[in-house]
């Protein structure tokens, strides 16, 4: 079990995001995009999650040779990312991020397979490992934030391109684990896409991502728009990503008690709470701090609990596409919608609105979960 492989892997990867999702919209800002560009291009980094994801499933079920895939996508994202230090207009930036964000997004489910693999029967402690992608996460976060303030959105550039080479350097520490047996009777892929507590699980985790579109895209600028410094807004990010570190310590045991099931149910009503009172109550720094603490339930614990559904809904040699079906179409499709939707809305219908429709979103995920999960007997 090599623990401190894995983790870097997670560490690294989500440092990437630690930087993309808190300053890439500022960064964008400050490079003269408006609001509905910034929507379209942040759409990007999720849109290419629906092709990427199941690709390279297809080819890491069929090879079975998960890391080779891993290794390469990871070099191939640090390359092309290279393409952004040159990209000015709409269209460049728009093709520089389609081809870096399809191969960076190629990686991660086939990773998760392996170290799902490498736990075998305590999946359950999945979340353990993931946990360093979250510190990772507020590692970069935070020190994002002051050099920002310090020096200009520009260091974003070389920040990110650094963390791409480490990625692939960590790549290449982890082989792939020996395979499991197979069993002889392999359902096939098409048969689990027709079950309803499928379907639902997969509708749910969609309105999930799409309902943190306003969270994801416009947060940062938000913030900077009632006064709030970088350092502050990075502070506000690690916090809630820390509150997702201490949840994925105790997961297993949240599993173990209450089913995946019910735990992805209640993330989904507390993510309805968590876009109210960022959207209606922005100037209150006390509502913003137990807002990003719910980042625990939005992110952490329903992470944790989908995860821990598709291992069990996608058994053998289908998961890998189970993985990627569920970065396409809840990071993907989801987030890919929420970014289109929010960068229109914004404007348009104003922030607290946006919101507002962000925390129905949320609420309407937590109504199928419950109605297509929550009764099935085999959850």
């Amino acid at each position: 079990m090599p623990y401190w492989r894995l983790s870097s892997f997670y560490f690294f990867y989500f440092a990437v995001l630690g930087i993309l999702v808190p300053y890439w919209a500022l960064f964008l800002q400050h490079r003269g995009f408006d609001a509905v560009a910034i929507g379209q291009l942040m759409a990007i980094l999720m849109a290419t999650k629906i092709v990427a994801p199941n690709l390279w499933g297809w080819l890491g079920d069929h090879l079975g040779h998960r890391m080779m895939i891993v290794r390469a996508a990871s070099l191939a994202s640090a390359l092309v990312f290279g393409l952004m230090f040159v990209v000015r207009d709409f269209w460049a930036v728009a093709l520089a991020m389609t081809l870096y964000s399809f191969f960076w997004n190629a990686s991660l489910p086939q990773f998760e397979v392996i170290t799902l693999n490498y736990l075998g029967d305590r999946a359950t402690r999945y979340a353990r490992i993931r946990a360093w992608g979250s510190i990772g996460f507020i590692v970069a976060v935070v020190a994002l934030g002051v050099l920002v303030d310090r020096v200009g959105t520009e260091v974003v550039l070389p920040s990110v391109m650094a963390i791409f080479v480490s990625i692939w350097l960590t790549s290449l520490t982890v082989r792939d684990p020996d395979p499991e047996p197979h069993p002889a009777q392999q359902v096939s892929l098409g048969s689990l896409l027709r079950q309803p507590s499928v379907i639902a699980f997969f509708v749910a985790v969609m309105l999930m991502q799409a309902s943190h579109g306003p969270y994801y895209t416009f947060y940062s600028i938000y913030m900077e728009d009632h006064g709030y410094s970088k350092t502050l807004i990075g502070q506000l990010w690690a916090l809630g990503v820390l509150a997702e570190v201490a949840i994925f310590m105790v997961m297993h045991r949240l599993l173990e008690r209450f089913g995946a099931a019910r735990v992805l149910v209640a993330s989904l009503g507390l993510a309805g709470l968590r876009w109210l009172l960022i959207g209606y109550l922005p100037g209150s720094v006390v509502t913003l701090l137990f807002a990003q603490l719910l980042h625990a339930a939005t992110f952490g614990t329903f992470h944790g609990a989908a995860i821990d559904l598709v291992h069990r809904q996608f058994p053998g040699r289908l998961q890998g596409r189970g993985q990627a079906l569920y970065s396409s179409l809840s990071f993907g499709v989801g987030g890919a919608i929420g970014s289109l939707v929010s960068g229109l809305a914004w404007d348009a219908l104003g922030p607290a609105t946006s919101f507002l429709l962000a925390a129905l979103t949320a609420l309407l995920g937590a109504l199928v979960a419950w109605k297509g999960l929550c009764g099935a007997a085999r959850v």
